[in-house]
């Protein structure tokens, strides 16, 4: 479901969207031409739901869908309603109460799922969410349930999906940041990946030679020192800060600031030998040792890559599984994760924190 844009000048990579964004631009256009549109929202999830809060999935009147809120196991039922009856306004639907109802609509280990159905229309604000969102910018948005009017506002690092059985306020953007410190190849393919996945991107480089070749759709180029943009982020526990630069220059002072941040992922590029020359440089900036050991490097997951895509994936896994609290991010790890059909017998976790009750 994803779009991929056409490339531009030299042939550079133009870009791919995230799923959410997909979702809400199909949306959109089905409306504008003519079709009856709603949106499913996953506003809670109990036991082993498949797919996470917030996400999204669009049905067209005539049982055309975009996206996914369970895998495809309940989005059949869901076509079925909308295209028997779509509602006029907001709906609470749950699936999977009893074992018996999660077992008919195939979720997993009794699992359960809640989802908002929204009809889409003009004054649903898609199309200036869009362009809003286009712009790297987060949305707060508030549905109201009695009424489906819809508000917007800027949104925070901070804020999360929230539903009080009244009011439904979702985020939309990209909700993690990534600074990434070099302008290189491997920087193109990481910057396009890491947008895919609703990071907002930054790129440091102050070196003209890198500056003239820099063309990722959505992802301007800083060209300040990478150690001052890196602090005057403000880093949060939502960011993550990655050096490529392969100069000690460049890349040590932006680490120096990252690892004294409260980033949930500081990495470098390099082999073990130069990482470990790196750690000891690093102890002359007057950082702690607890500090230094959040270093990851060399950076990513080993999966055997040796091409710059091959790295990009690399880094990002490795990412994703510190983002989830994954320390063992292996086949044999998996055997005990509660989305593991295999692991039926793994009780399951609430999935929400965030949400209010």
């Amino acid at each position: 479901m994803l779009r991929r844009r056409k490339r531009g000048s030299g042939g550079k990579i133009r870009g791919m969207d995230s799923v959410d964004i997909e979702v809400l631009r199909s949306a959109e256009a089905w409306r504008k031409a003519g079709h009856r549109v709603t949106l499913g929202t996953i506003i809670r999830t109990w036991g082993s739901a498949p797919r996470p809060v917030g996400a999204l999935v669009a049905i067209r009147d005539d049982g055309q869908v975009v996206g996914s809120v369970s895998g495809g196991c309940v989005e059949d039922d869901l076509i079925e309603k909308v295209k028997a009856k779509p509602a006029d306004l907001p709906q609470l639907v749950t699936y999977g109460v009893t074992n018996e109802q999660a077992t008919r609509w195939g979720l997993p280990c009794g699992g359960t799922l809640q989802l908002v159905l929204e009809p889409v229309t003009q004054q649903s604000g898609i199309e200036p969410l869009l362009a809003t969102i286009g712009q790297q910018q987060l949305v707060r948005r508030r549905l109201d349930m009695a009424t489906g009017e819809v508000t917007q506002q800027h949104g925070s690092w901070q804020d999360a999906l929230e539903f009080d059985g009244k009011v439904l306020s979702t985020v939309h953007g990209p909700r993690w940041r990534l600074v990434l410190v070099g302008a290189g190849q491997l920087t193109q393919y990481l910057a396009e990946m890491a947008h895919m996945l609703d990071y907002h991107v930054t790129v440091v480089d102050p070196r003209e030679e890198y500056a003239a070749g820099w063309d990722v759709a959505g992802v301007p180029l800083n060209r300040g020192m990478p150690d001052d943009v890196v602090r005057e982020m403000n880093l949060d526990g939502h960011s993550a800060v990655v050096a490529l630069t392969h100069d000690p220059k460049l890349d040590d002072l932006a680490l120096m600031e990252a690892l004294k941040s409260a980033a949930f992922y500081v990495g470098a590029i390099g082999s073990k030998k130069n990482n470990d020359a790196r750690r000891a440089r690093l102890l002359e900036f007057d950082l702690a040792q607890a500090q230094i050991d959040r270093l990851r490097g060399p950076v990513g997951l080993y999966i055997g890559s040796k091409t710059p895509p091959e790295i990009a994936v690399a880094i990002l896994a490795e990412m994703t599984a510190v983002r989830h609290g994954v320390t063992d991010p292996s086949w044999a790890a998996k055997k005990a994760s509660r989305f593991d059909p295999s692991a039926c017998e793994v009780p399951g976790q609430a999935a929400s924190a965030s949400l209010k009750p």
